[in-house]
């Protein structure tokens, strides 16, 4: 990132700072157990599994400690755990971690003394070793995307981005001898190479990937390299233009935000050297302001940030990692506009920051430096890395007003935040369609008088089977209907706020959710209208102790979902509001309920980072027109709110002050108090289209084929006896395959064919498959606990998919894994993880048998198990077939032939495809 004229300058501006002296001294304290001996560079390439880096006894991920390979420590229970899974883990930041302390190393010897030389010539053999092993780490059984020392791109990503790092600093001080540079642009080269291969488009590990590209176009003066990775479609430049929307978001939510800035700001760091410098340019530094203030306008009071989307639960934004953005932000901010305003907030929010009480270091995959070395008593400016060391302001400069959060509808991202002192309340409002979305349309959240009563859990762990717990509807304090999440396109109506009141009104389809907040207490009504009867359900929960507290008794009851136990409805002993109360220290939380139905109250899985399970609450009401009225206060004295009525749509709330009156209208919201004047909230939203990233295209024509109707089921025993042979369904273009790691071998080695039957009972599959290794897993084979996916899409084998036409079913598919049996003729199926329909649907059947290019399968799947499917002549039905490819020695799948099209690599696609590239089978009489 350093040129020899910038590494003078910055000397200059460190003699003159005493904060740059101080992290100066700070980084060189840092290196010392570096100097001191060299750290153990891992043998193997890191491991994705479900069990590497977890404790066996109470799932608490294992502390990361740099200098023992092979004892890795439970911070719960102090037990430690050896072997090679464990080690693999470690082995992931143990590779992140040496070339950040490359980068580290060579920046003292760059910006040190002469005594610091001895910094540089440790990173020059941290560089050397990693140029003698890395053509030993293997490409392959990677998850997403081609990697040599991880399994994903965007992790080598992150790693090439401080090994050029390093490089590049000692090359600029003049202290990179000749075999250190052969050894840097032998792995430069190599992962540039894998890198490039992989564009994931508009996804925030993409911007890692143009980083790292950047970087190596700088080391090797690549001009069409920076440009591609810069300037490109899916460069950094487009990234930060159309990832970033106008409310200053990363689409993907404030997790994946933090995550894209940095790999943004080191991207234009890189670009800067290689001739484009970002922050001269007031187009994208307007967009880089943006993004620097977006996660303050949406923080929880605690300073956590929400768990939207695929978030963490519980990081706190006080993370050295995340502080030290707004440091390199701020400090190139202030050249670009030394007096505005984006300058003065940026500067505000990080003085906030360092006032609130400092959090432990959470183990990231980018910022691994304060790890393995004595941590600071105190944290702060002075404690960062050697990135700020470059980059940050020589002074935090006084900040004129203190930071103060507002509420605040982002309209991008669709979510409403609504604040009163330090009460939270805020309401999903936008689409699940773009950037790692949840199905949590209409979620509330609330956090006041320093309790996170109801929260989002975020995602939790990748590889735990939990995380399908976590990305459900019922996760969430969010509506369902008829058990399923919202299908419409949801949007927020209304959004105001007047004195002390303010709202917001979201809504998908026929059901809207209306949320008022005032001085002490929040109205929540939830209405379902239409035509036909629904099951409307919403679920709550409460992150605290506590029970109802209305009279009666709860009786048995069932929640269908494979994450819910002990179910039980609430008999009241007389009709009314139900009351509950839950506690927590300093604060009690009030609810009171209005609904015709039922209350329900079960156990599901704790949130992330905790080990016990807990209790939950279910509210459904079935009918064509549903309201459900809730009302919520948090206090920490005597509550205010006496009861709860509803007078037609008015609800009538009486408190300790008089009863107020919350009128609804189409698109407004009016409360009345006694004598008082009416408050009434309008701020209804002009309807735009909603933010999308990436450029829309016209979706392709969907692949189709015939099936033909056959008067007897064919015989599915491994032949072809029975199917009409004409117009199959052919497997063997390149652009059919998806990839791990290497190109489509040809259609010689993996290529298949297939023949599509029907009658009223089934749709018939004969599948023939050229692969001359076959490769099968056992149905005894130890589990592979590699993630959360099944272990039979490792395996030579068929994945099929079936669905109705219409459009409206999308979310209706089917799928099915099927396996040949090893040394038997029939298979084993399995429905995929997003199949709920099938759950009770009658069993697939099928037999299989080798051929001389590879092995035969023929299935029968009978129509029942489809929701809304009604065969008959003429009828077009949603389809896909995929042919998985396992090879000999691996753990992880090669590649996958796909009838639909194979839309690039493997990626973390598991057992699942989209229903929206489905091709079409059409029934022929």
């Amino acid at each position: 990132m350093v040129t020899a004229e910038i590494l003078g300058a910055r000397k200059a501006a460190i003699a003159a700072s005493p904060d740059l002296q101080r992290l100066l001294s700070h980084l060189r304290e840092g290196g010392r157990p570096v100097l001191a001996r060299m750290p153990h560079v891992p043998e193997h390439k890191a491991l994705l599994s479900s069990d590497g880096g977890i404790c066996p006894d109470d799932a608490t991920t294992l502390t990361f400690d740099p200098w023992n390979p092979t004892g890795h420590r439970c911070p719960r229970c102090g037990k430690t755990w050896s072997g090679e899974r464990y080690d693999r883990y470690w082995a992931r930041f143990q590779h992140l971690w040496l070339a950040e302390r490359a980068v580290h190393l060579a920046t003292v010897a760059a910006l040190g003394t002469q005594d610091d030389r001895a910094a540089g010539q440790r990173a020059a053999e941290i560089l050397r070793t990693y140029g003698g092993r890395y053509w030993r780490y293997p490409n392959r059984d990677n998850v997403l995307g081609p990697s040599r020392l991880f399994f994903s791109t965007y992790i080598e990503s992150i790693w090439t981005c401080n090994y050029v790092g390093a490089a590049t600093m000692l090359r600029a001080a003049d202290l990179l001898d000749e075999e250190t540079a052969k050894a840097v642009n032998q792995v430069v080269e190599e992962a540039a190479t894998l890198i490039g291969d992989y564009d994931e488009g508009f996804s925030n590990r993409q911007t890692w990937n143009n980083a790292a590209l950047t970087a190596v176009a700088v080391w090797f003066e690549d001009e069409d390299l920076a440009q591609r990775a810069i300037e490109g479609d899916t460069g950094l430049i487009a990234h930060l233009i159309r990832g970033v929307g106008r409310d200053g978001m990363w689409y993907e939510g404030e997790n994946y935000h933090l995550f894209a800035l940095r790999g943004l700001l080191i991207g234009a760091a890189w670009a800067r050297l290689a001739g484009l410098d970002f922050w001269t340019d007031d187009r994208l530094v307007t967009r880089i302001a943006a993004a620097l203030r977006a996660p303050a306008l949406t923080v929880l009071p605690n300073f956590s940030f929400p768990a939207r989307k695929d978030a963490r639960f519980g990081l706190s934004l006080t993370q050295p990692a995340f502080v030290e953005l707004w440091e390199v932000g701020l400090g190139n901010l202030a050249q670009s506009v030394p007096d505005g305003a984006p300058t003065t907030e940026v500067a505000s929010w990080i003085m906030t920051l360092y006032q609130q009480p400092s959090s432990e270091p959470a183990l990231l995959e980018y910022y691994l430096h304060d790890f393995g070395g004595t941590r600071p008593a105190q944290s702060g400016r002075t404690s960062l890395s050697w990135w700020s060391l470059l980059e940050m302001l020589p002074a935090l400069p006084p900040a004129e007003q203190p930071w103060q959060p507002q509420s605040i509808l982002l309209e991008n991202q669709g979510l409403a935040v609504l604040r009163r002192n330090d009460r939270y309340v805020s309401l999903e409002a936008g689409s699940t369609d773009v950037g790692h979305g949840h199905p949590d349309q209409l979620h509330l959240t609330l956090f006041a008088d320093g309790v996170y009563w109801l929260p989002d859990p975020g995602t939790g762990d990748y590889v735990s089977r939990n995380l399908f717990w976590y990305r459900s509807v019922l996760a969430h304090n969010a509506p369902r209907i008829d058990g399923e999440s919202l299908r419409d396109e949801t949007r927020c109506e209304c959004f105001a706020e007047q004195d002390d009141w303010a709202w917001v009104r979201g809504r998908s389809g026929n059901l809207t959710r209306t949320v008022v907040t005032g001085p002490s207490y929040v109205v929540d009504v939830v209405e379902l209208a239409g035509r036909d009867e629904h099951l409307l359900e919403l679920a709550w929960h409460v992150d605290a102790a506590g029970g109802i507290e209305t009279n009666g008794r709860w009786v048995a009851d069932e929640i269908v979902d494979e994450f819910v136990t002990r179910a039980q409805h609430f008999v009241p002993a007389a009709p009314g509001p139900l009351v509950l109360r839950h506690s927590a220290p300093g604060a009690d939380l009030t609810i009171r309920m209005m609904l015709d139905g039922q209350l329900l109250q079960a156990e599901r899985p704790p949130l992330p980072g905790r080990s016990d399970r807990d209790t939950f609450y279910l509210m459904r009401a079935r009918g064509r027109n549903v309201r459900i009225v809730t009302v919520l206060e948090s206090h920490t004295t005597q509550e205010t709110v006496r009861a709860v009525r509803m007078q037609g749509e008015v609800v009538e709330i009486e408190t300790t002050s008089g009863v107020h009156r919350h009128r609804p209208g189409s698109q407004d919201w009016t409360i009345t108090a006694g004598d008082a004047p009416p408050v009434v909230l309008r701020g209804a939203r002009e309807q735009t289209a909603p933010f999308r990233p990436i450029v829309e295209i016209d979706a392709p024509t969907p692949v189709s084929a015939p099936a033909f109707r056959v008067g007897e089921a064919p015989p599915i025993d491994g032949t072809l006896d029975g199917f009409e042979l004409a117009e199959p369904l052919q497997l063997a273009l390149e652009d059919q395959y998806r990839r791990s790691e290497d190109a489509y071998p040809g259609p010689d080695d993996f290529s298949a064919v297939a023949y599509a039957a029907w009658d009223e009972r089934a749709l018939y599959l004969a599948v023939d498959v050229t692969k001359p290794d076959l490769c099968l897993r056992p149905p005894d084979a130890p589990p592979l606990r590699l993630d959360n996916e099944p272990d039979d899409i490792h395996s030579d084998g068929l994945q099929l998919y079936v669905a109705p036409a219409r459009e409206q079913e999308n979310g209706a598919a089917v799928g099915y894994v099927i396996v040949p049996q090893a040394n038997a003729r029939d298979v084993r199926v399995s429905v995929t993880s997003d199949s709920r329909a099938a759950a009770n649907a009658p069993g697939v059947r099928g037999e299989w048998r080798r051929t001389d290019q590879g092995y035969r399968v023929t299935v029968a799947v009978p129509w029942p198990g489809i929701e809304g499917l009604h065969p008959h002549a003429g009828a077009r039905v949603r389809f896909d077939l995929i042919v998985n490819e396992m090879l000999p020695g691996r753990q992880r799948r090669t590649g996958q032939l796909v009838w639909s099209g194979g839309n690039g690599w493997i990626w973390l696609r598991g057992d699942r495809q989209n229903p929206a590239r489905f091709g079409v089978l059409e029934l022929v009489g």
